[in-house]
């Protein structure tokens, strides 16, 4: 019986924790870029069941009854990278990746980071930057160096592959990276993530245009009901299980 308490526990807490998931991409469908989370579980390792009640030959030998799992536990959070859908802006320091890829944005403290939200707007400086004013990194075409796009108070017009050029003379071209394996990529918060081996690609880049984040609301919406009643099942159980508990310990002992 207690075996079984643990094991409905465990399953409230994998629950809740898909609920906090579910919850942050449901906060998340209107931000650009931003791709959902799922939470997947496990079961812990199997345990053999067995007991001495057979009886062969006048003595109780070993009764293998099989294995059972002790409830489940929290695997992983995978991030889904299916494509937003892409919407017009109409506004020239919005960008979107149409396809693989990520921008790259570089903060204060020179750390760099990566992102597929395409927000970005010109600062007092002149500088190409996102929403949380990390600089947005361009290769120069005169010189080759990857740095900060600066745009100064001139107009901004990109190609479909984010060569940008101001008033007509094309300058930059907006570095865009990928990863072989996007499971070693971590969100960091603020839309941003690490990894390790970014490789410079060639990528559509739509200007005047923000991708849309990739939640599906209606599924999204589904799979939390789903979840709470699962959690509301595992918590009836561990309520059953108590009161079970209450009544041997309290009432069948006094027989």
């Amino acid at each position: 019986m207690i075996r079984s308490f643990y094991t409905a526990v465990s399953g409230m807490i994998v629950q809740e924790a898909k609920q906090d998931v579910i919850t942050n991409n449901l906060a998340n469908v209107n931000t650009v870029g931003f791709k959902q989370d799922d939470l997947k579980s496990t079961p812990f390792n199997e345990v053999l069941i067995q007991n001495y009640d057979k009886v062969v030959n006048g003595k109780n030998v070993r009764n293998v009854i099989g294995s059972m799992t002790l409830g489940s536990k929290i695997d992983s959070v995978d991030t889904g990278f299916t494509q937003g859908t892409i919407e017009s802006t109409d506004i020239s320091t919005d960008f979107a990746i149409d396809g693989r890829g990520f921008f790259t944005v570089r903060r204060e403290d020179g750390n760099e980071f990566y992102t597929r939200d395409g927000h970005f707007h010109v600062n007092t400086q002149g500088i190409l930057v996102d929403d949380s004013g990390n600089t947005v990194i361009g290769r120069d075409n005169q010189t080759g160096a990857l740095g900060a796009i600066n745009v100064g108070n001139g107009d901004i017009t990109s190609d479909a592959y984010g060569n940008i050029s101001i008033d007509g003379n094309e300058r930059y071209k907006i570095y865009t990276v990928d990863f072989n394996d996007y499971n070693d990529l971590t969100k960091v918060g603020d839309n941003l993530y690490t990894g390790e081996n970014a490789a410079e690609i060639n990528t559509v880049v739509r200007q005047k245009s923000l991708e849309k984040s990739n939640i599906n609301l209606v599924n999204t919406m589904s799979d939390l009901i789903t979840t709470m009643r699962t959690f509301e099942t595992d918590q009836k159980v561990v309520q059953s299980i108590d009161g079970t508990l209450d009544k041997l310990i309290n009432e069948a002992g006094k027989v």
